[in-house]
């Protein structure tokens, strides 16, 4: 499954929702589908307000599914990330103007299992996010 949208906050929604509805076919818990979500916003909230700061850009975003693990790519092509482990560690925010949390990173990597950024200045960021999907030993 593949989108491409504006890098508008009103998308972020666009994109959780889509991206939870294409996970459920794993038949995830709730807690599971809600852990998804909160990565997904987190990741395309960041690519909206670092990525493109007041510029218009595109994200793009995929999932796929392998075995019972959901693999899920959120991509700009906006600023890039100058420091990628410093923005990892918890409370860093390169926005401390706008009272952004800095916690972006820290919940999508408690949220999700595996969690890898490729980014350079200039080019934009990706995020890929796996989550594995515990099988239901009940009939539901």
């Amino acid at each position: 499954m593949e989108l491409k949208i504006p890098s508008l906050s009103k998308n972020e929604s666009f994109a959780r929702v889509t991206i939870a509805s294409f996970a459920s076919q794993l038949d995830p818990t709730v807690e599971e589908i809600n852990d998804i979500k909160t990565a997904v916003s987190e990741a395309v909230t960041n690519a909206i307000i670092h990525g493109y700061e007041n510029e218009m850009g595109e994200l793009y975003i995929s999932a796929k599914i392998t075995a019972n693990t959901v693999e899920i790519k959120v991509k700009d092509t906006g600023r890039g990330i100058e420091d990628v482990e410093k923005a990892r560690e918890p409370l860093f925010t390169s926005k401390p103007e706008l009272e952004r949390s800095g916690m972006g990173f820290t919940i999508i990597e408690n949220f999700m299992d595996e969690v890898e950024i490729l980014s350079k200045t200039g080019s934009g960021t990706q995020i890929t996010m796996r989550k594995k999907i515990v099988p239901s030993t009940t009939e539901k």
